[in-house]
């Protein structure tokens, strides 16, 4: 592990600790529908107190990262194979390029040793098996609303 990568590490869990987000994801009563807020935590409570939308979505959450966030999208997906369609919407983490990243790996996948192809984020590199990111790749679409924070915009992907 390089000194950056521990450095970051040791970053991530002292923002944790002093700036603890209450919420990851919130499950909806839909099922073919998700929304990703990437880093706009206030985008995904009033997300998630709306009852139309809830309804029709399967899960709203944030992304915080280019790698064990887009791992977790990954295995959510896989179980629920009724999933079609990933709305990412809301502001970029600064520095992790967290939207940008899932949609390089929409786009173009991983290399040979689970980097992102196309990604700007400083660690893009998954620990999902290329079977999986393929399967993940080939059920659901991603409509890109990335910076994006006006519901009124939104809701319209949310509940078609």
């Amino acid at each position: 592990m390089t000194l950056r990568k521990k450095f970051d590490d040791a970053a991530g869990k002292v923002c944790k600790a002093l700036i603890p987000v209450r919420h990851e994801s919130f499950g909806g009563r839909g099922r073919e529908v998700a929304v990703c807020t990437l880093g706009s935590i206030d985008l995904l409570e009033r997300i998630s107190k709306s009852e139309i939308i809830m309804d029709r979505v399967a899960i709203a959450g944030r992304l915080l990262s280019e790698n064990k966030g887009i791992d977790a999208i990954i295995d959510y997906v896989s179980a629920h194979p009724d999933l079609k369609r990933i709305v990412v919407c809301g502001r970029e983490v600064k520095g992790h390029m967290a939207g940008q990243a899932l949609l390089a790996l929409y786009k173009n996948g991983i290399d040979g040793q689970g980097r992102i192809i196309g990604a700007a984020g400083p660690y893009p590199i998954l620990l999902s098996p290329r079977e999986k990111v393929e399967a993940f790749r080939r059920q659901v679409a991603i409509a890109d609303m990335t910076g994006i924070t006006d519901l009124e915009k939104i809701m319209p992907l949310l509940i078609a």
